[in-house]
C-alpha cells in the first residue's frame, strides 16, 4: 500500500499532506460522453426538450460540479479553481453528446478530480433532462486526457 498515498503505513485511509509541495500551475482535462437514441438526439440538437436547453445546463452543471468535487470525494483538498471549462459537442456518429472538461489551478496538488467530476455532472445532467423520453441512455468513456503541472509533470492519452 505505500504506492498508494491516500493510505497510511497501517493501510487506513487519510488525506495526503500536500503542505511542503510546490504551489504550481497544474491543468486537467477528462472527456465523456452521453450515447442516445437518434430521436433523443434530435430532440436536443433541436432545442425541444421539455426541460430546456439541455447542453447549456449540462454546461452550468458540469461547471458546479467541478467546484464542489471535495464535497463530494472525501479526500481532495479543497482547491482555489481558476477556470472550468465544460464544452459539450454534438456527435451524431454515436448518438449522442461528447463532454471535455478542463480545470486550471495554481497550487499544491492537481485537479484531475475536478475534471472528472466536471465530466460526470455534466452526463448526468443530459441523463436527468431527457430520461422521460430515453431510460437507454449511456454514460461511458469517463477519462483523463491531459494532466499537466507538479511533480509528476505531464501526462496526455493517447
Amino acid at each position: 500500500m505505500s504506492d498508494l498515498t491516500h493510505f497510511n503505513d497501517q493501510g487506513h485511509a487519510h488525506m495526503v499532506d500536500v503542505s511542503e509541495k510546490a504551489v504550481t500551475s497544474r491543468v486537467a482535462t477528462a472527456e465523456g460522453w452521453v450515447k442516445m437514441a437518434p430521436e433523443t438526439f434530435a430532440l436536443i440538437t433541436e432545442g425541444r426538450a421539455k426541460k430546456g436547453d439541455v447542453i447549456g445546463v449540462a454546461r452550468l452543471a458540469g461547471i458546479m460540479g467541478a467546484k464542489k468535487t471535495p464535497e463530494l470525494i472525501p479526500l481532495c483538498h479543497p482547491l482555489p479553481v481558476t477556470k472550468v471549462t465544460v464544452d459539450l459537442t454534438q456527435d451524431p456518429d454515436l448518438p449522442g453528446l461528447r463532454i471535455e472538461a478542463t480545470v486550471k489551478t495554481t497550487g499544491q496538488t492537481g485537479v484531475e478530480m475536478e475534471a472528472l467530476t466536471a465530466v460526470s455532472v455534466a452526463a448526468l445532467t443530459v441523463y436527468d433532462m431527457v430520461k422521460a423520453v430515453d431510460k437507454a441512455m449511456e454514460i461511458g468513456g469517463t477519462r483523463v486526457i491531459l494532466k499537466d503541472g507538479g511533480k509528476s509533470g505531464r501526462y496526455e492519452a493517447s
